[in-house]
């Protein structure tokens, strides 16, 4: 049974931070679902129901991007400390990681994940390999670090749950500074939700006035210019960049979303796939989710099939 393509207006073409709607699923659902072999599937349930959601809304292409980097990523090599404040899933929620993914392919999702890289950087470089066709992309996600991929003026940040939508303007008016500049200003200010440090005594607005004057490699290389800046305690910036360059280097490398790597050899590759009713159904009973099998019939009967 396939999903057919939206033909109505611009292609619907979307990339998807998987992780953030199964814990959006996780955190907020009671323990009202067990699979067959009796782990509960809150986690499950809650994110099936969202990938119903996108397939009713018939998108052109889906990229569905999960973490499996969790300690093995080029990241942790160049900082072990990165990400050291969140604790690993234990036995019950690895289980329900792994069922999403296995939910998402049988429901005919394009579905990625790397020991080497996060979901951010398969959504950079899948990303990228999109921007070939002026159609725009959204990020599903509530992550501001993917803010740093906009460079488009019509690809945006799309927080699904409370429909809202992030454009490169918007991420200016929140942070201050562009999107190309985001790099930048996490390497200044840090980032505690994935323990990057930032330089000492630089906050979020005297990040953005810096940068708004230009990047950092050009105070580095011209401190008269960033002495000399409107900024309370200018002259004290120059000592505060020039100690802490090895370090600002090192966080400019963990904020970066990679954006390079081949991850499809073809746009096509995420179209949304055929479903096979009764492996979808089958797996729907085998994680204690059989209730939604009249949901993803409706799904299928709306797109003509």
């Amino acid at each position: 049974m396939d999903i057919a393509k939206n033909s109505n207006g611009p292609a619907k073409r979307w990339l998807v931070d998987a992780s953030i709607y199964i814990f959006r699923a996780y955190f907020s659902l009671p323990p009202n679902w067990e699979s067959q072999n009796g782990y509960s599937t809150e986690a499950v349930y809650g994110f099936t129901s969202f990938l119903l959601d996108l397939l009713a809304a018939q998108p052109s292409h889906v990229g569905m991007c999960f973490d499996e980097s969790l300690e093995t990523g080029f990241r942790h090599r160049l900082y072990p400390e990165y990400k050291c404040s969140r604790a690993l899933p234990d036995a019950a929620l690895a289980f329900q990681l792994a069922a999403c993914r296995e939910v998402a392919e049988v429901l005919g999702f394009a579905c990625f994940a790397s020991e080497e890289y996060e979901a951010d950087d398969l959504i950079g470089c899948l990303l990228t390999q999109l921007h070939g066709e002026p159609d725009p992309v959204a990020i599903l996600t509530r992550d501001k670090d993917l803010g740093q991929l906009l460079k488009r003026p019509q690809d945006y940040l799309w927080d699904y749950a409370a429909d809202k939508k992030s454009y490169a303007e918007d991420i200016y008016q929140r942070f201050g500074v562009w999107p190309e500049q985001m790099v930048d200003y996490l390497a200044l200010v840090g980032d505690s939700s994935d323990d990057i440090p930032g330089v000492p005594g630089i906050g979020a607005k005297t990040a953005a006035g810096i940068l708004a004057a230009g990047d950092i490699a050009h105070h580095l290389g011209h401190p008269d210019v960033l002495a000399s800046l409107p900024l309370r305690g200018a002259k004290n910036l120059v000592h505060k960049l020039t100690g802490a360059r090895e370090q600002i280097a090192l966080a400019r490398q963990l904020a970066a979303i990679v954006v390079d790597q081949p991850i499809i050899r073809h746009r096509d590759q995420l179209l949304p796939g055929r479903i096979d009713m009764d492996d979808a159904v089958a797996t729907l009973n085998a994680f204690g989710i059989g209730r939604l099998e009249k949901k993803l019939r409706r799904v299928c009967a709306s797109a003509g099939n």
